[in-house]
């Protein structure tokens, strides 16, 4: 038996949950079946919503709203040609019903077929009464293919829409922000705030626009802003803690930082960061307390465990500096940074083999900066082997190869491998280019042995001749 709403005047959801649970069967409005189903796909609860497609179909076989829910469901559970098939069904029934291109539009979504998408989405904005949703739609479509002038413009016309939708406004931000436009940013949320000036999430994004352009004391105001509409609101808070940083206001950075720690539970990021300006005022014991709370808290974020092994290396307990790298490593074994950082504590540790291995980690994962090829060779000629030293240089050479660093330093290398006719070529390529920075002391003081020696004297006194 049926029962009519009225006679169970509860909530919708309430009640079909009830009814779930009981062997009655209650009446419910087409509109009630739609909030039912929306409320479990929101919610992420598919079966649900599926019993309530089902019983919903049950009662009212003629909806083309439930059907359309039916189709979502099946798109969600990548059911496409049944989906297809429905939504033909629906739309010899009504033709002008833009739901029933947007899911269409969702289908060819999930196929990556963005232009097909865009197409039909564009048909459904031509039909509706509702474009929201649809400029919603296009906006994502647009973000897949990477078209970000046009996914602005879409979400822009959410927010024309709807004021308060912050996730359409901070979406137009991120297109702004990925076409490095800072200053049209500026501009359009400077006019958003106009109209809605204690929009809190809008001066938080306006300090982020500010900050990207160096332009420190308006991003200060912008967050203060933020602050004034929402005291509670963690980001502005951190925000300024981040400028203050650069301005070198650490004692004042670190008040921001204690401010979201007492408004919220602590964050291993403000633990890090509080560590850091202490790092900055020279207080070591202050620093190295946070940064073992920053990893208390998160055992996982590494670069708390580089900021242990940083305090203990700048303090030479290179012991304990290896130990606290390894940790990092362990948590993102492929940053270059890491394994160079690891490589020098072994440097300084004399464990040479390590330390060639890290650089080779190091090297093979990306780092290719100009110290990285000159610290390289010289462990491995400490190892002695002198040749693979010359090799490390040359490869250094394809990046710089007008570096006097790496050329003087070849020279020494091809010297002590008793090469001396090809040091003799990489002297006068050397001599070529320091012509004015005069920079052969780099060669005559790393290899004092070489330096003032006949041979390099007679080299540099034909290459002066025949300049």
């Amino acid at each position: 038996m049926a029962l009519e709403s009225n006679e169970r005047p509860d909530k919708p959801i309430t009640k079909f949950e009830s009814m779930l649970k009981t062997d009655d069967v209650y009446f419910f409005d087409a509109e009630d079946f739609e909030d039912i189903i929306h409320h479990y796909l929101n919610h992420g609860k598919i079966s649900l919503a599926k019993k309530g497609i089902k019983i919903g179909l049950q009662q009212h076989p003629g909806s083309i709203e439930l059907k359309l829910l039916q189709v979502e469901v099946m798109v969600f559970e990548n059911q496409m040609e049944k989906a297809e098939a429905l939504l033909d069904e629906l739309q010899l029934l009504d033709n002008h019903n833009e739901e029933i291109y947007i899911q269409r539009a969702n289908i060819l979504s999930k196929l990556d077929n963005h232009e097909g998408a865009i197409e039909l989405l564009q048909k459904a904005l031509s039909i509706t009464n509702n474009s929201f949703d649809v400029y919603s739609l296009l906006g994502m479509e647009y973000l897949f293919m990477d078209n970000f002038d046009s996914a602005k413009e879409s979400f822009m016309k959410c927010v024309e829409f709807d004021e308060q939708d912050y996730s359409s406004l901070y979406n137009v931000v991120y297109c702004f922000e990925f076409l490095e436009d800072y200053e049209g940013a500026i501009v359009y949320l400077n006019g958003y705030l106009e109209k809605n000036p204690y929009c809190e999430v809008a001066w938080h994004q306006l300090g982020k626009q500010y900050y990207y352009k160096e332009m420190y004391s308006e991003a200060l105001t912008a967050y203060d802003f933020a602050i004034i509409s929402d005291d509670t609101f963690i980001g502005a808070y951190f925000e300024k803690g981040k400028v203050l940083e650069k301005l070198g206001r650490y004692k004042e950075a670190i008040e921001n930082y204690e401010t979201t720690i007492s408004i919220e539970d602590p964050t291993s990021h403000a633990f890090l960061r509080i560590g850091k300006c202490y790092e900055k005022l020279k207080d070591t014991d202050m620093a190295k307390y946070y940064f073992y709370q920053t990893v208390h808290e998160d055992p996982l974020l590494d670069k708390g465990w580089l900021a242990i092994t940083n305090l203990y290396y700048n303090k030479r307990d290179f012991e304990k500096a290896v130990f606290y790298i390894n940790k990092a490593l362990n948590i993102d074994g492929e940053n270059p940074q890491y394994w160079k950082k690891c490589a020098k504590i072994h440097m300084a540790l004399e464990n040479y083999d390590q330390a060639d291995f890290a650089f080779k980690q190091a090297v093979d994962l990306g780092n290719y900066e100009l110290d990285t090829w000159l610290k390289w060779a010289e462990v491995v000629r400490i190892n002695g082997e002198t040749e693979a030293a010359v090799q490390i240089l040359s490869q250094g050479r394809e990046f710089y190869p007008e570096s006097l660093k790496l050329l003087y330093r070849s020279v020494g290398y091809l010297l002590l491998a008793n090469d001396p006719i090809n040091a003799r070529i990489m002297l006068m390529d050397a001599l070529k280019i320091d012509i004015k920075q005069k920079k052969l002391h780099l060669f005559t003081e790393n290899f004092p042995q070489y330096g003032k020696s006949e041979w390099t004297q007679e080299i540099v006194k034909k290459y002066n001749k025949t300049k």
